[in-house]
């Protein structure tokens, strides 16, 4: 337990408009309050605490403090900046999350960001991948569980933008995004594919397809290669064996045809799904 004590975020309480905030992911945030922008700018940020914990119930401050907080950044108005926002999950504490509202129509949570000459690793543990890492400032991932968390609510669509070799922007959407709970593994679940990058996520060849595949991290092998990806390739993904697409990597990342280990940049976005 005390291992894994030390491996978890930090739950930071805060004072913003009279309201008591709980947030859970400050670990993958490194700025000062005023970088976030639904918190006021005379709202004290202090240092992370040194006692580190997770849980699936909010403080009766947090719930009253979720009236104010938009679920994800789809509930963000449509004409605010893109940037750093605090979300409020339904029973659950609050995260910092980065909000893209120059994408399509604006309103979409960052789950990932990368670029090829990123600091991060990327070849981190399970327990690592599952609460987030990075800088949400910058390049990072915001943790399974969360991700998982925000799923549950709506009915959401996932948008891969890819940075090509040359740095041309390219995107792949599904229409449908979901994220299985851990003991499902954190099975990844897509919809039909629309874009310009190309379909790199439900291939038909088994070997390499994304979809419907269990996560997997170099400390949980959940691939269905005999070895194992995660350590091999340096990344967790969800790993068939082993892929077409690699965004969660350092210095080689990969989208099918598109670029193979020489594309520039990666995220991955989601927002509600038009149609529900």
């Amino acid at each position: 337990m005390a291992h894994r004590l030390l491996l978890l975020p930090s739950l930071l309480v805060l004072a913003a408009a009279g309201l008591a905030l709980d947030i859970e992911n400050l670990n993958i945030f490194h700025g000062t309050a005023d970088q976030i922008l639904n918190l006021g700018p005379e709202t004290p940020l202090p240092g992370r605490s040194a006692e580190h914990r997770h849980s699936k119930r909010a403080s009766e401050g947090a719930a009253a403090a979720a009236r104010t907080l938009p679920q994800d950044c789809s509930e963000i108005p449509p004409d605010s900046p893109s940037g750093v926002y605090v979300i409020q999950l339904p029973g659950l504490h609050q995260l910092v999350v980065y909000c893209d509202m120059n994408e399509t129509d604006g309103g979409w949570t960052v789950l990932q960001r990368n670029q090829r000459t990123t600091t991060i690793t990327w070849a981190e543990s399970w327990s690592t991948y599952k609460y987030g890492f990075g800088n949400v400032l910058g390049d990072y991932w915001l943790g399974l569980e969360y991700i998982h968390w925000i799923a549950k609510q709506k009915v959401y669509q996932v948008r891969f933008i890819i940075h090509n070799s040359a740095g041309a922007v390219k995107y792949a959407d599904y229409s449908l995004f979901d994220l299985e709970d851990e003991s499902r593994g954190y099975r990844l679940r897509l919809g039909s594919y629309n874009g310009t990058a190309g379909d790199a996520m439900t291939s038909n060849n088994a070997n390499t397809v994304h979809d419907n595949m269990k996560f997997s991290a170099k400390d949980q092998d959940q691939d269905i290669y005999s070895g194992n990806c995660a350590s091999s390739y340096n990344g967790g993904w969800w790993y068939a064996a082993c892929y077409s697409a690699l965004l969660n990597v350092k210095g080689s990342i990969t989208w099918g045809s598109l670029c193979s280990g020489n594309c520039q940049a990666s995220a991955i976005l989601i927002k509600p799904a038009a149609f529900c």
